[in-house]
Formats: structure tokens, sequence, C-alpha cells
């Protein structure tokens, strides 16, 4: 019987080529590996020999270290929305939805919030110093000071940054802002 982490991965082995559509006999093509074998391994009947997932990792354009990873860990690649939990601040309104929460073996996370019209929450520390942010504003406007230095974002805008400070998100009396948060 095959070990887990052997189950695990023919399970991502599979995963991979459906994600990218693509049969057995596509997948052949790419690889240079035989649909029988390819079918075996991602049934979990064979275990991938070191030159079959070099073979593999280059059909999918994708570093072998990484495969493994994506083997070894124990998230769940897949979010579906409904498992996407939101969190609402009472006093204020702010939501906040983890897109893509954190876990083992990863490094960034994605939230969205989404900010009322006529809301200011400050942040006095970060909860991790150091800590790269991208914030994409998705709609709306938001008026976001980082370290002191007030930046007046539109839809579309993109502010990266360093947290190492206090932090200050406003909206205006017009519009509220929707943006996504990607913390690396």
């Amino acid at each position: 019987m095959l070990d887990t982490l052997s189950n695990r991965l023919a399970s991502r082995l599979n995963e991979l080529r459906r994600g990218r559509g693509w049969s057995l006999d596509q997948l052949s093509e790419h690889s240079g590996i035989s649909r029988a074998t390819l079918s075996r391994m991602e049934k979990g009947d064979v275990s991938p020999t070191a030159e079959n997932l070099g073979r593999l990792c280059a059909a999918y354009d994708l570093p072998m270290s990484r495969l493994l990873m994506m083997v070894e860990d124990s998230f769940d690649p897949k979010v579906p929305f409904e498992h996407q939990r939101e969190w609402s601040d009472p006093e204020t309104g702010y939501t906040r939805r983890a897109v893509s929460p954190p876990a083992n073996g990863l490094n960034a996370e994605v939230v969205e919030g989404h900010l009322p019209r006529n809301t200011v929450i400050t942040y006095e520390t970060p909860p991790k110093s150091g800590q790269e942010h991208h914030l994409i504003l998705i709609d709306g406007a938001l008026t976001l000071t980082v370290d002191g230095t007030p930046h007046d974002l539109s839809a579309g805008d993109c502010l990266r940054y360093h947290l190492s400070g206090p932090t200050r998100f406003e909206t205006g009396a017009e519009r509220g802002a929707r943006y996504l948060l990607v913390l690396v």
C-alpha cells in the first residue's frame, strides 16, 4: 500500500492535469510519458520515478521543489467562496473576508476588505512588523496613511509597502472602498 505522501502526490498530479484541462493523452504528448503510466501514477498504483517527476514538472512549467512542497503541505489548494470566513466590525460596518487564509507552506494570504463611507480605522502598531503588503483598490476611494504619509487611492490603484508603524484607513462622505490586500 502506498504511503500518505504518495497518495497526496497522486491526487496532486491529477489536479494539475485537470487544472490545465488536459486529457491523459494530451499530458502524454507534453511529458513524453505513456498514457498508461500517467493513469497508474494518478490513481496511486505506482509512484513516479524522479525522471517522470522531472518530465511532469517540465510539462507544467513547475519546479520540482514547488510540486513537492504542494504535496507535503497540509493545506487545501482551493478555497471555495463559502469557506472564506468573513468578519464584520459591529462598530464601523467594516467587513474582512479571508479569500486565501494563511496556511503552512504558503507565504502570502489575501484579504478582501469593505470599508463603508465616512469610516476611519487606525492601527497604532503592526501585528507583524516588516510584513509586505500590496493593497489593490477594487472600487471606491480610500486614503491609506502608512507611517504618517497619506496615499489617496482610486479604483485600480495599488499601494505597496512594508508595515512598520501606524496605518490609517479612511473613506470620504461620498464613497466607501472595496479592496484586496495581499500580505506576504
